[in-house]
């Protein structure tokens, strides 16, 4: 596979030319400094991978071109930020880059309650607990309705929590739930999130699904003959959130998003952490079946807690994924794409702990330098084994 990094532009903390010394060959990235929905112009396009290319690097995927609201919603003005979405695909064709990720989660993108859980080790790691964002939803978001998503003894849970938590707290769950993390576009206060929920009062799975039907019926063409495969990335968590329905987190809902626009450009982000929190999820026998639609790879692994709505970022080879056998199994189709004169397979190591130094440098949660080059290397060497013992 083509090992890949993720790196957030000129300001990520961590440089290009240490990347290249953590041994990944690949850049993802986006132009994240242009608003959701405008277009992207060639020229910014081209002086970024001209800066990549100037460290020996290659920008091998986009992550993301973001859908603009609303597209998912469904509203009259969707078909002009489709046009403008169109237009961004020619322009990245264009440049020469042809893998887009992407994702179709309503208004949040991945959600954590906690962004530097204390580890045994001495290092900290990403956590999503279901009792803090239960304690979130109901008593500092007020969600209307709320209530009826949770149990008594859930609700009694979270209520206990909350009292255990003072202002700063109060403060930093808000913010750790809907301010944004890494990669996401939109940043909202509490009122503005409140108001971008209510917009999706009357919008069920079912007409959410409708909505990325028509946004790929619209834009996998476009996709073909600008030479992009695109990826679409499975919902973090892999659940309804707040009342927010939630079409891309089974392996059933893969398959039915292909076959909404039957084309080679319309695949998947294989992303091992996001599907492997629901146990009903079988990673291995996914990732053979889904294999040749499978265009980009996040290799990460999560660990469900004793409440199974919960979980938190476990080391690469030691989470509920089986990672040997995914890779094994991402091997056996990179192999077939080498025969048939396919195309390739980046992957990335995603999700590291902060470890040593990443402790006291200024890193973005979950994007650590020492944490993610460690899961490089053990990807890769677990590849590497793999390699061998396959015919």
């Amino acid at each position: 596979m083509e090992h890949t990094w993720r790196w957030f532009g000129p300001a990520d903390p961590i440089t290009l030319g240490e990347i290249r010394q953590a041994g990944a060959t690949g850049i993802v990235t986006a132009l994240h400094e242009i608003p959701n929905g405008e277009v992207w112009p060639v020229a910014a396009i081209a002086e970024r991978k001209r800066l990549i290319e100037a460290a020996d690097l290659t920008w091998s995927v986009v992550e993301s071109v973001p859908v603009h609201e609303a597209i998912k919603q469904g509203l009259p003005e969707a078909k002009r930020y489709i046009d403008n979405y169109c237009q961004t695909l020619i322009h990245l064709g264009e440049c020469g880059i042809d893998v887009v990720c992407y994702n179709f989660m309503p208004i949040l993108d991945w959600t954590r309650t906690d962004l530097a859980w204390p580890l045994p080790n001495g290092g900290t790691a990403l956590r999503f607990d279901q009792t803090a964002f239960a304690a979130f939803d109901l008593f500092l978001l007020q969600r209307e309705g709320a209530a009826t998503d949770y149990s008594e003894t859930e609700r009694e849970a979270a209520s206990a929590y909350l009292e255990t938590l003072d202002t700063t707290a109060r403060t930093q769950l808000i913010d750790t739930v809907i301010a944004g993390l890494p990669g996401t576009e939109e940043h909202y206060t509490l009122k503005d999130f409140r108001q971008a929920l209510d917009a999706y009062r009357e919008i069920d799975a079912e007409r959410l699904r409708a909505n990325l039907a028509t946004f790929l019926r619209a834009i996998v063409p476009t996709a073909e003959a600008a030479g992009i495969r695109l990826a679409i990335h499975p919902d973090d968590p892999p659940r309804e959130l707040l009342g927010l329905p939630r079409v891309v987190s089974t392996a059933d809902d893969a398959q039915a998003i292909l076959a909404c626009a039957p084309s080679p450009a319309n695949g998947l982000t294989f992303c091992t952490g996001s599907y492997g929190v629901r146990e009903d999820n079988d990673l291995v026998a996914m990732a053979r079946r889904f294999g040749p639609r499978i265009h980009f790879v996040h290799l990460r692994a999560t660990r469900r807690e004793a409440d199974p709505l919960s979980f938190h970022e476990a080391e690469h080879l030691d989470g509920d994924v089986d990672m040997v056998g995914v890779i094994g199994e991402l091997v056996r189709e990179q192999r077939r794409r080498q025969r048939e004169g396919g195309h390739r397979l980046p992957m990335r190591p995603d999700h590291g702990h902060h470890l040593l130094d990443d402790l006291k440098r200024d890193s973005r949660p979950g994007y650590p330098l020492i944490g993610r080059l460690k899961g490089l290397a053990e990807l890769r060497g677990v590849e590497t084994a793999v390699q061998h013992w396959i015919p």
